[in-house]
């Protein structure tokens, strides 16, 4: 990645301006460390607040530690919610600013979309984000070159409860425990139905053994 020492403003933060994308860039993370007994149930957050306090009390009730995937557009509406899931003692991870397909964006605006939401989270709650996960999953090896260049590993998931979609508790349930072994990355979202699963979900997999903790603490096992 070529960064030269001249900025653009884009929404009140200056990102560097980018010249040319790696042409190899590290593949993104759909699991951690196999040989661990940990895995996350990784939260993307781009939208409201409603069901939040309630995912926070769950998990601190069970002793669960997280990483919470926001986008920059919600905690720049968000401020204090932030400070408290940072104040929980949970992971922040970069989820892009306006929740864009990453993989149809030009280089320049993948630098934007990552760098504005690591400005904004940085200057509200003093958070260094070093993961980052596109949004809808969308990455081609542009974002992962950008997302390398500012120091930030790509994060995908092993299962995905479709929570956003399929507004039944017993499904999400399912989808987050069903072969679920050591290492695996399940994504979820502050859905009604995902807090009214998740006490079920803890259990079970606590159940299995497993140790649920941060995307960071997955990956180095």
């Amino acid at each position: 990645m070529i960064v030269t020492v001249f900025c653009v403003m884009s929404l009140s933060f200056f990102s560097p301006i980018v010249t040319e994308a790696f042409s190899t860039a590290t593949a993104p993370y759909y699991y951690g460390d196999k040989s661990s007994n940990k895995v996350c149930l990784m939260i993307n957050v781009y939208w409201g607040t409603e069901y939040l306090d309630e995912m926070l009390a769950i998990l601190k009730e069970n002793d669960v530690k997280t990483t919470f995937f926001v986008g920059g557009y919600w905690v720049a509406k968000n401020n204090e919610m932030l400070r408290k899931i940072v104040a929980d003692g949970h992971e922040i991870g970069n989820h892009g600013y306006h929740h864009k397909d990453q993989a149809t964006i030009s280089t320049q605006q993948n630098t934007d979309e990552i760098y504005m939401t690591q400005e904004l989270v940085s200057s509200v709650a003093d958070v260094e984000m070093t993961l980052f996960a596109p949004p809808s999953g969308s990455f081609n090896n542009k974002v992962l070159s950008v997302a390398e260049s500012l120091g930030y590993k790509t994060i995908l998931w092993t299962h995905d409860t479709v929570d956003w979609r399929d507004k039944d508790s017993d499904l999400i349930y399912s989808r987050a425990t069903k072969d679920t072994v050591s290492g695996d990355l399940i994504l979820m979202h502050p859905t009604e139905k995902t807090v009214e699963a998740l006490s079920n979900i803890i259990a079970t997999l606590k159940e299995k053994g497993l140790v649920l903790t941060t995307v960071t603490e997955v990956l180095q096992g």
